[in-house]
């Protein structure tokens, strides 16, 4: 399948102690890029057993229109903030197909589907959600981060990620994404028959070491299984 854009740009880290088997692609959130996360890598303390190699792609920079208009990295623009968020559904799943070239990519590089993660954070998550869902092959995992469904009338698993591993992280006090809709995502989820598990954390958009800790448990249960 070809697409009109080249492979995205991405931050990749190799493993340090042998070639990698199994690999995680991380999606960062609006305005960021792939570097945001990249600091996560050694604070994961993962076990030796485990030898994945982290992507982090960097978003195109596009007009948001929430944003005035101002030009930042952005996997798809937003329109409006309500509760619904009003979202360019054709810019999401082009960065979901962009995303599914990466996966693809670990494939031709010998990495096993059944090894590979995919997780986004905000803006991020809610492509991760329809990348991982609809790929057809079986994946490992999926983590989602301080982020909701952008397209739950579209975003239907593929007959090889119906039991797709699933993880939701958010925080109690998060202004940009309200928990109410990391919770619907979680809803959503269930009436697709997935079995996503919940885990909230008092904080706002971000990230804290618990939820680290967290994360480093489900990377190394989705790959050591």
């Amino acid at each position: 399948m070809t697409h009109q854009h080249p492979v995205l740009p991405a931050v990749e880290i190799e493993p340090q102690h042998r070639d990698a088997d199994a690999a995680i692609i991380w999606l960062h959130g609006l305005g960021a890029n792939g570097h945001d996360f990249e600091p996560i890598v050694p604070e994961l303390r993962l076990p030796s057993s485990i030898a994945a190699r982290f992507i982090f792609p960097h978003a195109p920079e596009i007009p948001v229109t929430v944003n005035g208009g101002m030009r930042m990295p952005a996997w798809y623009d937003i329109k409006a903030m309500d509760l619904e968020r009003v979202v360019d559904e054709a810019q999401l799943l082009e960065s979901a197909r962009r995303t599914t070239d990466l996966i693809e990519r670990e494939i031709a590089r010998g990495i096993d589907s059944r090894r590979i993660i995919v997780a986004g954070f905000s803006q991020g998550g809610a492509v991760a959600y329809h990348a991982a869902l609809t790929f057809e092959k079986p994946l490992a995992g999926l983590m989602a981060l301080s982020t909701y469904l952008a397209t739950p009338d579209i975003t239907r698993p593929s007959d090889a990620n119906r039991r797709l591993p699933v993880r939701i992280y958010h925080g109690s006090a998060d202004p940009m994404v309200p928990m109410m809709l990391g919770e619907r995502a979680a809803v959503q989820l269930r009436e697709m028959g997935l079995e996503p598990s919940w885990q909230s954390y008092p904080m706002g958009h971000e990230v804290c070491l618990p939820q680290i800790r967290d994360i480093a448990g489900f990377i190394t249960q989705c790959l050591n299984a």
